[in-house]
Order: structure tokens, then C-alpha cells, then sequence
């Protein structure tokens, strides 16, 4: 027994992964700018420390940062299951690996939090060199994106 999905539904189909990924990059960016302020909260000394301890910086960065790696690993298996849905297949190329490395850097990135609840500086400066490297390739890959969605309307 397959699912057999109306062809309206298989287009629509196709937007839900670039639109959600386009959120997570906008959420990527509030992150960074979130771990920016932990990092000012952490050298601050004095009163601008007590100031910015109140804006909750490393809690919102943690939530944010959960949020984040839930939703990319939801949307880099959506997206490949909408592929796989609408053309029998995936398209082996940049766009999709550059999409696993990212959704396995983030992984390994979340999973340095305990020792950086340590205080390991080593996991703290492993834990930002990985999510700038995944905020350069989301940036690629929104590009990349955008051209595949082109693609999929010209078809229309």
C-alpha cells in the first residue's frame, strides 16, 4: 500500500523545507548574536556584568540553541523526504551534502554543553568555531536554496 499524495500537495510540499530553513537562519543568527552577549557577560567586570547578567544571555542561548537543533535535524530529514516523495529519488550534490554536515555539526556542536557548563575552555572555543563554520554553510545553502527553488517553479 503506497500514499498516494494529489500533485497539489506534492508542490506545496516543496516549500515547507526552504521556508523553515530560512527561519532557522534567521534563529541562527539571533544565537550568535545571544553566545556574542554570553561571551560579553562572562569578561564584563563591575556593573555592565550585573547589567548584562539580567538580560539571561546563556539561558536564552541554550533554549534558542535546542530549538535550533531540533528543527535542523526535523528539516534536513523533511527535506529529503519531501525530495524523495515528489521525485523518487534525492539529488546527490552540494546542497544535500553540505545540509548533513551541517545537521551533524550542530549535533556535535550541542554536544559540548556539559563540558562548557564545566567551564572547559576548550569546548567552549571547539563550540564556537563549529557554529560559525554552520552559519557559513547555512548561508551557502540558502543561496543554493533559493536556486533550487527557482528550478522547482520554472517547472511549475
Amino acid at each position: 500500500m503506497s500514499l498516494e499524495l494529489s500533485p497539489a500537495v506534492k508542490y506545496g510540499l516543496n516549500f515547507f523545507h526552504p521556508v523553515m530553513m530560512w527561519i532557522l537562519l534567521a534563529l541562527s543568527l539571533y544565537a550568535a548574536y545571544l553566545g556574542l552577549q554570553v561571551q560579553r557577560t562572562r569578561n564584563a567586570k563591575g556593573e555592565e556584568k550585573k547589567e548584562l547578567i539580567q538580560g539571561k544571555y546563556t539561558v536564552k542561548h541554550y533554549q534558542i540553541g535546542s530549538i535550533l537543533l531540533a528543527l535542523m535535524v526535523a528539516g534536513s530529514i523533511g527535506g529529503m523526504a519531501v525530495t524523495y516523495i515528489n521525485n523518487g529519488k534525492l539529488f546527490f550534490g552540494p546542497h544535500l551534502l553540505a545540509g548533513l554536515s551541517m545537521t551533524g555539526l550542530i549535533a556535535f556542536s550541542a554536544s559540548l554543553s556539559p563540558f562548557m557548563q564545566k567551564g572547559a575552555n576548550w569546548a567552549r572555543v571547539t563550540h564556537i568555531l563549529l557554529n560559525f563554520a554552520i552559519l557559513g554553510l547555512f548561508i551557502w545553502q540558502a543561496i543554493s536554496g533559493v536556486e533550487i527553488v527557482q528550478k522547482i517553479l520554472t517547472q511549475a
